[in-house]
């Protein structure tokens, strides 16, 4: 069982994200902390609250961290995910007391608390509180056993041509945490952009049934309804499941490995993660990286790259485990 932080900003896929990480027996979720991003920290933070009388979660505790990127003022894709932050299904009221602790203080206490390298973080929005804890408590990095976040992209953008949103709000905290002593996966929208929610997967999703599956299918509708309006994709990318998700399974996502830098003076390309992929090795292909036609000297160089980035994704495996742990889940009558 895998041990993870998961650090969000609902954002109708940050619920799903967080419900998939309740409800998959192969996560133990440790802690929720909330950071600045589809909307205000104030009205994330109350999703995220809210998501935890849908889920039936317990036992886990919610702290809120920072309000605010590192450089600059924050950026809010209303577009998307509209004034709420979550608009769409009627939130039941918040099922779990704020801990009092930051963000950054939680993150910290649990990664101190447990074993060494058992405790991986998983960011789904903004890196600006992982990349304060990074800051903050240096000592502590390297029991971190990874950082798997959604965001970047090795070709495209969304916010722009050059940038995805997690990483444009805040390139800055997103340079830090790349460049931390930690192993870092990004799960960006070259993968993401493979499992949209299309209507049959949809169909799949309501076969399980409950008040649970039902909420999602509602969060979708809305959430599916701005990318067609602005994007205009059949249906909404699962950006931040898709990170639990390569948690939970590692043969979901295929990788390799690629240093990652972060653009944060670029005129027109802020916020880019600039990728290296002229000499990759993806381990799972072959052991011997001359069988793909590498360098002789690159496979000792290969193990010192920290960075791997997603470039392909099994979809119906993932949309087998979010159908699972739904199920797991079960009705919680969240609605009375």
């Amino acid at each position: 069982m895998t041990k993870i932080i998961l650090d969000c900003d609902p954002g109708h896929d940050d619920a799903i994200a967080m419900l998939l990480a309740w409800g998959n027996p192969d996560i133990e979720l440790l802690g929720v902390t909330t950071v600045a991003g589809n909307q205000t920290l104030e009205k994330v933070t109350t999703n995220a609250r809210a998501l935890a009388t849908v889920g039936s979660i317990t036992g886990v505790p919610f702290a809120a961290g920072a309000s605010r990127p590192l450089v600059g003022p924050q950026l809010i894709p209303e577009e998307i995910h509209g004034d709420s932050g979550l608009d769409g299904p009627q939130l039941p009221a918040p099922g779990v007391e704020l801990d009092s602790r930051h963000a950054i203080q939680l993150i910290a206490d649990i990664v101190a608390e447990q074993p060494d390298k058992s405790v991986t973080l998983v960011p789904t929005g903004s890196l600006t509180n992982v990349a304060l804890f990074a800051r903050t408590y240096p000592e502590l990095v390297e029991r971190v056993a990874g950082v798997t976040l959604m965001g970047g992209g090795h070709h495209t953008g969304n916010m722009t041509p050059a940038a995805e949103f997690n990483i444009l709000a805040d390139p800055e905290a997103a340079q830090i945490v790349f460049e931390a002593q930690w192993p870092v996966t990004m799960v960006g929208l070259d993968v993401t952009h493979k499992v949209l929610a299309t209507p049959d997967r949809m169909e799949q999703l309501k076969k399980v049934n409950t008040d649970v599956s039902q909420f999602i299918a509602e969060l979708v509708e809305f959430f599916g309804g701005s990318y067609m309006k602005e994007r205009r994709y059949p249906g909404p990318p699962m950006h931040d499941p898709l990170a639990v998700a390569a948690v939970a399974d590692p043969l979901i996502l295929t990788t390799v490995r690629a240093p990652i830098q972060v653009e944060t003076k670029g005129e027109f390309t802020r916020g880019q993660t600039v990728v290296d992929l002229r000499r990759t090795w993806n381990p799972d292909q072959a052991e011997d990286p001359s069988a793909l036609g590498i360098a002789d000297d690159y496979e000792a160089d290969a193990h010192g790259v920290r960075h791997c980035v997603g470039i392909d994704v099994d979809a119906d495996r993932f949309w087998d485990l979010l159908t699972s742990a739904l199920t797991r889940i079960g009705t919680t009558n969240f609605r009375g």
